[in-house]
């Protein structure tokens, strides 16, 4: 039967009482996949994993059966061959690039408390096991090599120089001659396409070795693979090469066994500067990239107070003293001047030793001790002459530079007992255990303007760790091999809280009938399996942030812009006070689950479906406290409620079966609806937090809110009034409340962007030597704020006009005319529903290659292939649900071989 790995121990998939989905090699998504959860995606139902943007080694964000916190962390716990990992590590693109994909053998996916509870503290959001590939006593080698082609699928739809040109000069609506004229000024004869000069057909390339049995009767496997990824944005690139060793021997009659992994992975990474796809966009289109006469600027054409092309004529530009502010920057410009690099080393291991006493043989004293170590160091630093850092104070240019280290060390001791009690038809396994958790991380940051004369940050060395210690047991009772039963309890402290607060208890319980074995059912040709399963549990949540002491009064000290004190002739930076609540305690997570496993036609049909439902209380939330009450608003506290319930289906069918012909097929669905319960101590129901920026990296325009009785991350807006004829009108709104007045009281909760329903689909065809697969994802009732659009309107030209500078803009521009702000209309929320083929992939296998023995395996994917919405933006899958011009997913176009012998 199959083995799926459950916390701290395996069991057999048939007697599992919570739910738990595994994915193994043979159903991994194919393609060029660079980190592990890239090989899940779509694949289990209620696992949400959504690509952050398409850059090179870029991470993504998963979600399990919805977030079940909103200032806490909502990533599920990651445990790689039992070590869990430290996820928020600086100066890469994804933590869990450390894994090379080539070496994972399996996924397990704890989702209910039942089955995540046993890792208390850090299950609320479900866990993730990762089993990489072991040891062989029989020599083998594996070589594959993947060359990738990256290509942009599309651009935002702006206008070209030519159109911009006959737009600005024709028809476009000034409402008095002089702006018409200054506008016409800034004109140039160049048709430059600014997104073609920001973007390139890159090349990837993964190779990967792995050798067993290099010892005789020593299970051992050794495996080396280097990845080069150049992204489709200029100047951006991911680099790693990693190695990892698995040594797996028995010693004492088996007695004793050892389970040694160590894993070492150098990256290197170049993220840009990727404001400039922004800056792309908006670029004026009828201007050269370059100006010969901008020496100051290093030639590359700058917006300056003097920058005048006339209209027919265009001269080239000024040298230009005064800089335009804000006028959008060059973005070739900004990708070529900027090297934002960083380096990360990091080792993961873990010795195992697992001893099945002699006197006792169904007894087992397990040891693990494990680490996660990484070392980062980068900087982000621009030449000077750089039009958008520069100010004749301060300097021009940047250098900026940081390093951090990090420890994760982990002890675990457990023992556990199983025995099978034949007089009474019974089977009872029980473990008891200890666990030990230290981290500890390092930073040093600083940066100053590129002469090393002006500090613009700083330096700082901030030094911070904490704790976990737990104490955890688990018993399973299986009466007839029919009544199954499980019940755990973890009891974890955290140094993150005070004495008071510091221990959390999780307890789980469930309860599974084997349906199918029961007299009724035997002798059935229609159900070879079913299941029921009956499960609750509870977890908690202490990762606020990165804040390692919110419970304990600190200070902080004052930047350079900020305070300073004049003492013994000197210039002393002042410490002051920080906000902190000394009665901070656990986010806690009830969850109950109702399940049914089953098979039809000697499982010719399999499949799961699971009813849950989950309620956060005490949420570890930012809020705004009475004035006077603390040091900062708003501050981290716990108070708040929320929901998620739902329902989810998984079917695997195989069509065709026989001996030369294999057809199957994958599908799941899953529907989540998440709700807040409640947000404040004075339960008002008109009380919301704003969050959701409209401008990366700042507080911006803060279109979403949390608010009692919606889904978090929920839109908040105005409502758009329409003329006859479907148009909006510009400024004009619902008087939601009938106040007379259109104002803050008319905003309403419009929509949210977490789809509520998620399906994928998957089909593998084997023919002999043949094999074709194909993987997409459906997302439904899952919506976009469409920031690209309105940040390119009439009213964005017209800003822009008023800086001394001209901005482009979209076709769609002329369909709203909007010429004032209007950012917080519902007009700019659109359906972002969408079906996504992921891969196609094709392949041939020659076989018995040399001697009888070997095999090599010849494929060409295709990933990203198309994606069928109506959503009018670049990409509908926008993780946060504002689309801020984020960095392209390209088409990627793949060919490998892979040689076994």
């Amino acid at each position: 039967e199959e083995i799926v790995v459950i916390g701290y121990g395996t069991v057999k998939k048939g007697d599992a009482t919570g739910s738990v989905a595994s994915v193994s090699l043979k159903d991994f998504n194919k393609g060029s996949i660079t980190s592990p959860e890239n090989l899940l995606m779509g694949r289990s139902a209620g696992v949400v994993i959504t690509s952050n943007s398409g850059g090179p080694g870029v991470g993504s964000t998963i979600r399990i059966r919805g977030g079940s916190s909103m200032s806490a962390s909502n990533d599920p716990l990651i445990v790689v061959d039992g070590t869990p990992l430290d996820q928020n590590i600086s100066g890469t693109a994804n933590t869990l690039n450390s894994i090379n994909p080539n070496d994972i053998d399996n996924f397990s996916i704890l989702k209910d408390a039942s089955a995540t509870a046993i890792y208390g503290s850090r299950a609320s959001n479900g866990v993730i096991i990762i089993n990489t590939k072991k040891g062989t006593k029989k020599f083998s080698v594996n070589y594959s090599v993947n060359t990738s082609i990256h290509k942009v699928v599309k651009y935002v739809d702006v206008l070209s120089g030519d159109e911009f040109y006959r737009k600005v000069v024709e028809n476009f609506p000034f409402k008095d001659t002089a702006q018409a004229h200054l506008a016409k000024s800034y004109l140039g004869n160049a048709n430059t396409n600014w997104q073609k000069e920001i973007y390139r057909t890159s090349v990837g390339q993964d190779h990967n070795l792995s050798v067993g049995g290099i010892v005789k009767n020593v299970p051992m496997r050794l495996s080396v693979g280097y990845t080069n990824d150049n992204g489709v944005l200029k100047s951006t690139y991911y680099e790693r090469t990693t190695a990892a060793l698995s040594v797996n021997p028995s010693l004492l009659g088996d007695h004793l066994k050892f389970n040694i992994n160590v894993k070492v992975n150098n990256e290197n990474n170049n993220f840009g500067d990727q404001s400039a796809i922004t800056d792309a966009v908006m670029y004026n289109p009828t201007v050269p990239v370059r100006d010969p006469l901008a020496t100051r600027w290093r030639e590359y054409t700058t917006w300056t107070d003097d920058t005048k092309y006339k209209y027919g004529n265009n001269p080239n530009a000024k040298l230009g003293r005064n800089l335009v502010n804000p006028g959008t920057a060059n973005p070739v410009a900004k990708l070529d001047l900027t090297d934002n690099s960083s380096n990360l080393l990091r080792s993961i291991g873990n010795i195992q030793t697992d001893y099945q006493f002699h006197i006792l043989p169904d007894l087992h004293a397990v040891l693990n001790l494990a680490y996660d170590y990484s070392k980062t160091k980068g900087h982000n630093n621009v030449k000077d002459s750089a039009q958008w850092l520069y100010t004749p104070v301060s300097g021009a240019g940047r250098i900026e530079n940081y390093t951090e280290s990090r420890k994760n060390e982990l002890l675990t001791f457990n023992l556990n007992y199983s025995k099978d009690l034949q007089s009474i038809h019974s089977k009872i396994s029980a473990l008891a255990g200890y666990e030990w958790n230290h981290f500890w991380k390092e930073n040093v940051d600083s940066a100053y303007d590129a002469t090393m004369t002006t500090v613009v940050k700083g330096l700082s060395k901030p030094k911070t760790e904490y704790y976990i210690v737990s104490f955890f047991g688990r018993v399973n009772y299986s009466l007839m091999d029919k009544y199954l039963m499980t019940f755990t309890l973890r009891d974890d402290g955290t140094s993150r809280f005070s004495s008071n607060n510091r221990w959390g208890l999780f307890p789980s319980v469930a309860f599974a009938w084997k349906v199918k074995d029961e007299s009724f059912l035997q002798n059935s040709n229609l159900f070879s399996d079913l299941k029921v399963r009956l499960g609750y549990g509870v977890t908690g949540q202490q990762q606020v942030s990165d804040n390692n002491y919110p419970y304990i009064p600190t200070f902080q000290t004052s930047q350079p812009q900020g305070s300073y004190a004049l003492g013994y002739g000197n210039f002393i930076q002042m410490l002051r006070p920080k906000g902190y609540d000394a009665s901070l305690k656990w986010e806690s997570t009830a969850t109950y689950n109702l399940g049914l496993d089953f098979g039809f036609l000697k499982n010719r049909l399999t499949g799961a479906i699971d009813f849950y439902s989950r309620k956060t209380t005490d949420l570890i939330n930012s809020i705004n406290v009475p004035a006077g009450t603390n040091l900062s608003q708003p501050l981290l506290t716990n108070v708040g409620s929320l929901t998620n319930q739902g329902i989810e289906l998984s079917l695997d069918a195989k069509i065709v079966s026989t001996k030369d012909f294999l057809w199957q097929i994958g599908y799941n669905i899953s529907y989540n609806k998440n709700k807040i319960t409640k947000l404040n101590y004075a339960d008002n129901p008109n009380y919301y937090v704003l969050t959701g920026s409209t401008v990366q990296g700042s507080s911006g325009d803060l279109i979403q809110a949390q608010k009692v009785g919606n889904p978090v991350n929920s839109f908040l807006v105005r409502k758009q009034v329409y003329d006859k004829n479907g148009k909006p009108l510009e400024g004009v709104y619902d008087d939601l409340n009938h106040d007379g007045q259109i104002n803050t009281g008319d905003l309403y909760i419009y929509k949210q962007p977490a789809a509520t329903v998620l399906m994928g689909v998957s089909t593998t065809v084997n023919y002999k030597n043949v094999d074709f697969s194909a993987n997409g994802r459906i997302s439904l009732d899952n919506y976009v704020y469409n920031n690209t659009a309105e940040m390119t309107t009439y009213n964005s030209f017209i800003g822009a006009l008023s800086n001394r500078y001209i901005a482009n803009i979209t076709p769609s521009a002329a369909v709203n005319n909007f010429t004032t702000g209007q950012t917080f209309s519902d007009y700019w929320i659109e359906n972002a529903s969408f079906f996504k083929m992921d891969n196609i992939s094709l392949g041939y296998t020659f076989s018995k290659l040399i001697k009888g023995k070997g095999s090599l395996h010849i494929n060409a994917s295709v990933q990203n292939v198309f994606v069928v919405t109506k959503y009018t933006g670049l990409d509908p899958e926008v993780n946060g649900g504002i689309d801020n011009n984020f960095y392209p997913r390209p088409r990627t176009y793949m060919v490998g071989l892979n040689f076994n012998f």
